[in-house]
């Protein structure tokens, strides 16, 4: 198990249940959002903590560097990532360098790139979007309330959230919660790295038409 040491940071620590039924821990609230974005983005991604601890030299010191998870992305893509809190890697930049050296070139030799993520990269509307959208995925979806939002999307020159619910009649509560439903499983398109409002543009995923 994955011993978490505390630091000024890290007053977060837990476990996040992956779709693919992984158990993934993180120490710090950067890297739980980092797991929420990644499972977000590929339901079929595989993530482990500390998969691997890196030994290495600097001068006559001998180190150790243990990234902090590995992505195993549903296409087939591999990487090794740090997530770091940009104040931190600025202030720890010169101590933190040879490890992020050691750990590229192991990525390279296993067929795998390594990254920085930090707060900047993460802390985006698409995080804000992934952690309303997330949790609705696996949520029920009411079949009648659906093939009516599909007929409205239909006859909508320009379907945005605001218009397609106006355009359904029945509860506002079902048909909006139906909606945030369809945009979570992907029946329903939207851009994600924007906040999701009235004005918000819907579209069907690509290939499909009606």
């Amino acid at each position: 198990m994955r011993r978490i040491p505390l630091s000024r940071r890290s007053h977060i620590t837990g476990f996040q249940t992956l779709p693919v039924s992984v158990l993934t821990e993180h120490e710090s609230a950067l890297e739980r959002d980092f797991v929420a974005l990644t499972t977000f983005r590929d339901g079929a991604a595989r993530i482990i903590s500390q998969p691997i601890t890196l030994s290495f030299r600097e001068g006559p010191t001998p180190r150790r560097y243990t990234p902090d998870f590995l992505v195993h992305w549903g296409d087939g893509r591999a990487e090794l990532v740090e997530v770091k809190y940009r104040t931190d890697l600025r202030e720890h930049w010169r101590e933190l360098r040879p490890g992020f050296i050691v750990a590229r070139s192991w990525a390279r030799e296993h067929g795998a790139t390594f990254r920085i993520a930090t707060d900047r990269s993460i802390r985006t509307p698409y995080l804000e979007n992934a952690r309303r959208l997330l949790p609705l995925r696996a949520a029920p979806v009411d079949s009648a309330v659906t093939a009516r939002l599909l007929a409205a999307f239909d006859s909508l020159s320009t379907p945005t959230f605001g218009a397609l619910v106006a355009a359904v009649p029945g509860e506002r509560a079902a048909i909006l919660g139906t909606l945030w439903r369809m945009i979570a499983r992907g029946e329903l398109r939207t851009d994600l790295s924007v906040p999701i409002g009235l004005h918000t543009r819907l579209a069907l995923p690509r290939g499909e038409r009606r």
